[in-house]
């Protein structure tokens, strides 16, 4: 079935063209907000700011940061085994654009993702002429995946995962979301629920399974040894991280390190906020408990902080490396959890909050495994902390455990490589 033939489909496309242009000013605006100049935001309208190399071009789109990383081991395997092909990576945001720009491996190139919009897809593909696309987790945008079909594209979705609601939204429109799953030669998702809920939906079988989990194959996040070396003389002393927390969840972590400082009266915490945007506000937030506090992008020394709050992008890799314990934030609220294979890689005792639907079979393996341990309230996560502090043969096993699990996914990357270049180019 067309989707031009499904009442969906027609309605979205007329929807999205009457929209483009109030869509256009509100994304033009937020970049450059965020500092992007005015010829990179217009490559969201498919204007180019590069040339297509010569040879094959593989193009893969991510929707922001973690979705982007995840596939740079994918991105460098593929090229590695498919001489003189080079890779384009799309993305939608500036700081998924920031972080790409250095830790692109060689023969990848970086643009804006065009606009769901039929002119600007038709500008980026006229210009690009790419020979494969590989999309990655839920970017599942009709008109885009329609364009590329219609150029004679090989399409791929790797990593895929839908919330329940998002799978329920589709259902309504059913007839629409069979048509653009069947256009993915090859669908691997990261969930088993999301691997079902696709087959619900018209996802042929021969095509759609489970795995591998891509942030589980990423590199290690990168880390400064001159930075390392002076933050662990400053930061000398107990000390544990909470990363990528989000609004709210800072009066929660902090509320749990007065409780582990009961234990361990001069502990110290490291705060990694997800949007570093919110810096100001944390730091008063941190100020009304009665702690003192210095901020990273306000060049301020941890001095006698109580509090080090890593107002900086790029950097979480240096926090990894730095705390012996590891609370991993959106897990007391209600974002669905982060990625618990970065710390995994460092070696680190992981815990978390209740919440973590966007990761549910992940965590469920890492706590089987006694690398990650839940933990319902603030007091709770306290508590675990000064007690892994307080024992760091466990602390090392849990450690050792996590490192174990990441350590697993390197053959499932390679298998997932050559059926992709399989699928896509055989």
């Amino acid at each position: 079935m067309r989707p031009e033939g499904t009442v969906f489909y027609q309605f979205y496309r007329g929807i999205s063209a009457l929209a483009a242009p109030l869509i256009w000013r509100r994304v033009s605006a937020k970049l450059a907000r965020e500092g992007v100049p005015e010829n990179r935001r217009r490559e969201r309208l498919g204007h180019a700011t590069e040339d297509r190399p010569d040879g094959r071009l593989i193009w893969f789109h991510a929707a922001s940061v973690g979705e982007s990383l995840s596939i740079l081991t994918l991105a460098d395997r593929l090229m590695t085994r498919m001489p003189g092909a080079q890779a384009l990576i799309t993305s939608g945001t500036a700081s998924s654009a920031e972080i790409l720009s250095k830790r692109m491996p060689e023969g990848c190139r970086h643009q804006f993702a065009p606009l769901d919009n039929r002119a600007a897809l038709r500008r980026f593909l006229d210009h690009w002429r790419p020979d494969a696309g590989i999309f990655v987790e839920s970017e599942i945008w009709p008109q885009m995946l329609v364009e590329a079909q219609s150029r004679g594209l090989k399409l791929a979705l790797v990593n895929a995962r839908m919330s329940r609601t998002s799978l329920k939204n589709w259902a309504r429109f059913d007839h629409t979301a069979r048509y653009l799953l069947s256009l993915f030669s090859l669908i691997r998702t990261q969930d088993q629920a999301t691997c079902d809920g696709l087959l619900a939906l018209g996802a042929d079988p021969a095509t759609t399974a489970l795995g591998p989990n891509l942030k589980s194959t990423a590199a290690p996040l990168p880390v400064d040894p001159d930075a390392l070396v002076a933050l662990a003389d400053a930061l000398d002393g107990p000390l544990w991280l909470a990363a990528s927390t989000h609004e709210g969840e800072e009066k929660q972590v902090l509320k749990a390190h007065l409780e582990a400082r009961k234990t361990h009266p001069d502990l110290r915490l490291i705060l990694a906020p997800r949007h570093v945007e919110r810096a100001e506000a944390i730091a008063e937030e941190i100020r009304a408990q009665g702690l003192t506090v210095a901020r990273r992008g306000a060049g301020e020394a941890p001095g006698e902080a109580d509090v080090y709050l890593a107002d900086t992008l790029g950097e979480m890799g240096l926090w990894f490396s730095l705390a012996p314990v590891v609370f991993i934030g959106g897990t007391f609220g209600p974002a669905g959890g982060h990625n618990p294979y970065e710390p995994a890689q460092f070696g680190v005792p992981l815990l978390a909050g209740p919440r973590y639907a966007n990761f549910t079979d992940v965590y469920a393996e890492f706590e089987a495994a006694a690398a990650l341990d839940i933990v319902k309230k603030p007091k709770e996560l306290g508590r675990q902390v000064a007690a892994l502090l307080s024992n760091p043969l466990e602390a090392a096993e849990k450690g050792s455990a996590a490192r174990a699990i990441v350590s697993r996914q390197s053959s499932a990357l390679d298998d997932l490589t050559e059926l992709l270049q399989a699928k896509l180019f055989g």
